[in-house]
């Protein structure tokens, strides 16, 4: 600001439509209270360019972690989360890491699992979430939920003695379950991100609106991904 000058990142993965609507379905309360949040941006791929060394900046955690940490802090909310990572080199014929487990916690915040994969010969989502009151899942084409509403489920009291015959619990719930598809004018991912992101930028630019993507935000990131690096030391090759 005292230099008269806008500084921010091109953290685009924040305008994808699929978690633009993951964050919509989240605000609306419907999941209920979040208990875990799984995010795999996984394939099955072997990799051997200068992007898998250590010395070049290279893994899966900084080339596409960038991304989905982005989105996780998102959904994390405000203040530094604790951090569990375990990685480990698979289809990679360099020294960097090819796959990373990672664990955002914190009080009174929902369980972020992100796993970033290059041995995952079955990716079954790229969200999965567990809430109170129903569900949801998918990747960045679809996405479908379920909830139930509290006013529409029986009224339940806990019972100490054993049930009739050994049974186990069992009730009707009425979930209602719906769906979400990228619309067709925003199925090129990369283009609908970047529209966003400039279009955002041109107005801080031109109009004075507040950064969305502000470098606080991704000073976090960095932070939370050099945790995960600390907890991970890997051996190195040696350099030609």
């Amino acid at each position: 600001a005292k230099s008269g000058k806008v500084f921010t990142i091109y953290q685009q993965s924040r305008y994808a439509p699929y978690f633009r609507q993951v964050q919509k379905v989240l605000d609306s309360g419907v999941l209920g209270r979040i208990v875990m949040i799984k995010i795999a941006f996984n394939g099955f791929s072997r990799r051997w360019d200068w992007q898998t060394l250590q010395e070049y900046g290279g893994g899966n955690l900084l080339n596409t972690g960038p991304h989905p940490v982005d989105q996780a802090l998102q959904l994390f909310g405000p203040g530094m989360p604790n951090v569990t990572c375990v990685m480990d080199r698979a289809n990679t014929w360099g020294d960097a890491e090819d796959f990373v487990k990672l664990i955002l916690t914190g009080e009174g915040r929902p369980l972020i699992d992100l796993e970033i994969s290059s041995c995952d010969a079955y990716s079954l989502y790229t969200y999965h979430i567990h809430g109170t009151q129903g569900g949801l899942t998918g990747n960045t084409s679809s996405l479908k939920w379920k909830y139930y509403k509290p006013r529409e489920a029986p009224k339940q009291k806990l019972i100490r003695e054993p049930l009739p015959g050994q049974q186990y619990c069992s009730e009707k719930l009425v979930l209602h379950e719906k769906e979400w598809t990228v619309p067709q004018g925003k199925a090129n991912l990369f283009g609908t991100m970047s529209e966003q992101y400039y279009g955002d930028l041109y107005k801080t630019l031109t109009e004075g609106v507040e950064l969305v993507i502000k470098p606080e935000q991704v000073r976090q990131q960095i932070a939370v991904i050099e945790k995960a690096h600390k907890q991970n030391p890997l051996s190195r090759l040696e350099g030609k």
